[in-house]
């Protein structure tokens, strides 16, 4: 393996982490920029507890105070609809869009 062949490598394996929707190039800086996003477990999380309360009805309000909670950030609508998702795979409570 040549070392053009180990740096590539290598470049592959950090930007296999690298966020969603940032440049590939550069601009390392402007990732402190990019809004705070609700992380995989974070979604679990949230779903697990809003799936154990004792409300019959739930509405995107409710999930972005949780968000919120987490984030100390107003809520992105990607990640209420993540929250949603996995509600309905996990059978919560009901939920509308409202």
């Amino acid at each position: 393996m040549s070392l053009s062949d180990r740096i590539s490598s290598v470049v592959a394996l950090f930007r296999a982490g690298y966020p969603a929707g940032a440049p590939r190039l550069g601009y390392v800086p402007m990732l402190a920029l990019l809004p705070r996003r609700v992380s995989e477990d974070e979604i679990a999380l949230l779903a697990r507890k809003l799936a154990g309360s004792d409300r019959r009805r739930m509405d995107t309000a409710d999930f972005g105070v949780e968000i919120t909670r987490i984030t100390d950030e107003l809520p992105l609508p990607m990640d209420i609809e993540r929250i949603q998702s996995r509600l309905s795979t996990i059978g919560g409570p009901d939920t509308s869009s409202g």
